[in-house]
């Protein structure tokens, strides 16, 4: 299987990890020091398997067309299906982007929060879970939409 099919699904949601992981690790190494915290970072971690995830289940239904030669090409891959990919992979991709830049800015100034006050570590882990299930409610749908279809576009 090509390489390049993953790429366009996974680039969003990366981005977005990429982000969380690099905005809380300016929070981390800035008050790391009196408190360390990590779970920021490996939140956002998780947020990029999402996007993996979705890269495995639609790449898997890719199905090069049949024929050839002197018998006609057929393909096998419809454009609804097509459509239904393109339309999972922008779901799970921008769910995944805006999960973590909200993880990453929760992590830096929860970190930066939580190394003064302890107190607050309590509800800068709930926010960041909240973040999280920003993520996981896009590759939820993401794989329902990717799951969906199948057949051939209805004619007029």
């Amino acid at each position: 299987m090509n390489a390049w099919k993953f790429i366009g699904f996974v680039l969003v949601t990366y981005l977005g990890a990429a982000y969380g992981t690099a905005k809380s690790g300016v929070g981390i190494c800035s008050m790391g020091v009196m408190h360390p915290a990590i779970i920021p970072v490996v939140m956002a971690g998780v947020i990029g398997i999402y996007g993996f995830i979705i890269a495995v289940v639609v790449g898997t239904k890719i199905k090069e067309p049949v024929g050839g030669g002197s018998q006609p090409v057929t393909p096998q891959y419809t454009l609804f299906s097509a459509f239904g990919h393109l339309g999972s992979g922008l779901t799970g991709g921008l769910s995944g982007l805006a999960a973590g830049m909200a993880i990453g800015i929760v992590g830096d100034a929860g970190v930066r929060a939580t190394a003064q006050q302890p107190k607050l570590f309590v509800g800068m882990i709930l926010i960041l879970i909240f973040a999280e299930a920003l993520g996981l409610y896009g590759l939820i749908v993401a794989l329902i939409m990717s799951s969906s279809g199948g057949g051939a576009c209805p004619s007029a």
